[in-house]
Order: structure tokens, then C-alpha cells, then sequence
């Protein structure tokens, strides 16, 4: 879920949810993950299980919108409004995901290398709606389908971020994000049908 699509929820909807994402984000510095139940997390919320199962089928559902809202509000931190061309929105959603796997690296939990692959998925699926998103409301003449292209580039920006993230003597953020635009914009070019008079 995008995060207009978050804001335009009812307010008691979203209130509750928030109950419900902050409940389980306490529980996760305290316990494993496996052995947190839903009462667990209806109890610190002050909530019925029924409220929770009215917004999430398990917690496995909660964790991972836990992981977009958090993921999103990084991006709106940095105010990303990918418009498809825009190489300053386009750093904005590297340094984002930058900021977001830097604090999943330094997260105490023990089951942070469980949780990686779930990570990994929701963030790229979140990436490549931003993008999709930017290619919808500009979009142009392409002989790839922008969801071909915002897929690739979701899969490519992660896996960047995910080896700088990694790199033990690793350079700033903002000198890394000018390497991973080289490395990626041509992915999102691609494919573009060149106009008529120009090279």
C-alpha cells in the first residue's frame, strides 16, 4: 500500500493499526519473533483479537505492514515523488532504502537474518509500486513494459544497496547513491523510444 493509499484511511482505521504496528514493534525488542502470539500483541495494544483479525489474517501480515509503513515513511521523510525521469527522486529512493537496511543491519533482534528474505521482498515490492507509480502518471513510449522495467530496477536497486550495506570500509551514503544511479538509470531507460531529432 502506497502511502497516499495509507493516509487516505479512515482515521479510526488508521489509529488502530497503528495501535497494532507499535504493540508488535515493542514486542520484537523484546521477545523472538516466534513466540509472539496475536494476544501478545492485542494485549499491549489494548485491542481485541477480533480488531486484529478485522485488519491483518495473521501476524505475518502485520510484519509486513509493518515493514512498508516503516519503509514509506523514509521515502516521505525524503520527500520521493518519482516522476518516471527525475534522477534527484530516484538518489531520494536509494538514500531511503540506504537509511532503511542500515537500520535493519543495526536492529538487536535475533531474528533479523530470519526476517531478511521478508524484507527483502516487501521492500522491493514497495520500490518497484513507487516506480510503476512515477511511470504511470509520465509515461512514455517504450518497447519494454514499464512493469518489466520497474521490476528489474526494484530488484537492481535493492541489490546495490544491499552490497554497499555489506561492504565492511563502505564510502558515504551520498557518494555511493551517485555510483548506484549510474548503475541503474540505464535500466529505467531502456527500452525508450528515442524522439524524433534528437540522438
Amino acid at each position: 500500500m502506497l502511502q497516499e493509499q495509507c493516509d487516505r484511511l479512515d482515521p479510526r482505521v488508521r489509529r488502530t493499526r497503528q495501535l497494532l504496528q507499535e504493540a508488535f514493534r515493542k514486542l520484537l525488542d523484546q521477545k523472538r519473533f516466534d513466540d509472539i502470539t496475536v494476544q501478545d500483541i492485542t494485549e499491549v495494544a489494548t485491542l481485541n483479537r477480533a480488531t486484529f483479525y478485522a485488519h491483518y489474517q495473521d501476524k505475518f501480515a502485520l510484519l509486513g505492514e509493518l515493514i512498508r509503513v516503516t519503509f514509506l515513511q523514509l521515502l516521505t521523510q525524503r520527500n520521493v515523488h518519482f516522476d518516471g525521469t527525475c534522477s534527484s527522486a530516484f538518489g531520494a529512493i536509494i538514500l531511503g532504502l540506504c537509511d532503511y537496511l542500515l537500520e535493519v543491519q543495526k536492529s538487536h533482534s535475533s531474528d533479523r537474518l530470519q526476517f531478511e528474505p521478508f524484507v527483502e521482498a516487501t521492500v522491493i515490492d514497495q520500490i518497484r509500486l513507487v516506480l510503476l507509480e512515477g511511470f504511470r502518471k509520465h509515461p512514455q513510449e517504450c518497447r519494454i513494459s514499464p512493469e518489466m522495467i520497474a521490476a528489474t530496477a526494484s530488484w537492481a536497486i535493492y541489490g546495490a544497496v544491499k552490497q554497499w550495506v555489506n561492504t565492511p570500509d563502505r564510502a558515504p551514503a551520498e557518494e555511493f547513491v551517485s555510483e548506484a544511479i549510474q548503475l541503474v538509470k540505464p535500466i529505467l531507460t531502456a527500452g525508450s523510444v528515442p524522439v524524433p531529432g534528437h540522438p
